[in-house]
């Protein structure tokens, strides 16, 4: 990897409505200009819960171009050539994921899933937040990591440790 190279970032959800959209929304927001925030899912769910929307407005992200996408519009010719792909819930990690263009390094950053949450509004509100939060943690992390001097492997290491945290 080079210097003053931009990263293609792809997160993973099965549904493509919550958290691989706040972890897209974040990393756009921390990570530019060098790094190209994506999401996807293997089973899109076609929206995007107004509760993740609310927090991202919240943050003071952007929310324009968020949408509910299929995890196969990255592995089409002409896609975006990713350098990571991160998986943020157990179910998309344990899918056969398409072939990525480009062999991007990959990783499973687990997050509980705050739409899966019934009850009252405010435990369902916490949720979120709390998955928001776990996404901007990590995603700080990750940033923190200098990729332009690091070798493929302790990158990997690196990022499968954020993973655990």
């Amino acid at each position: 990897m080079t210097k003053d190279r931009r990263y293609n970032v792809l997160f993973l959800c099965t549904g493509n409505s919550a958290r691989s959209i706040m972890a897209e929304a974040i990393l756009k927001h921390k990570g530019a200009p060098n790094f190209k925030a994506y999401s996807a899912g293997s089973l899109p769910s076609g929206f995007v819960r107004p509760e993740a929307l609310k927090l991202i407005e919240q943050a003071r992200l952007r929310v324009n171009g968020l949408r509910s996408k299929d995890w196969g519009e990255f592995a089409k010719p002409g896609a975006p050539k990713l350098d990571f792909v991160f998986t943020v819930c157990d179910k998309a990690a344990k899918e056969v994921c398409p072939i990525w263009p480009g062999q991007p390094m990959t990783a499973h950053w687990g997050v509980p899933d705050p739409a899966a949450v019934k009850g009252p509004e405010d435990e369902i509100d916490k949720a979120f937040r709390d998955a928001f939060m776990t996404l901007d943690r990590r995603i700080g992390l990750f940033l923190c990591l200098p990729l332009t001097s690091l070798n493929t492997l302790a990158i990997q290491k690196n990022i499968d440790d954020i993973g655990r945290r």
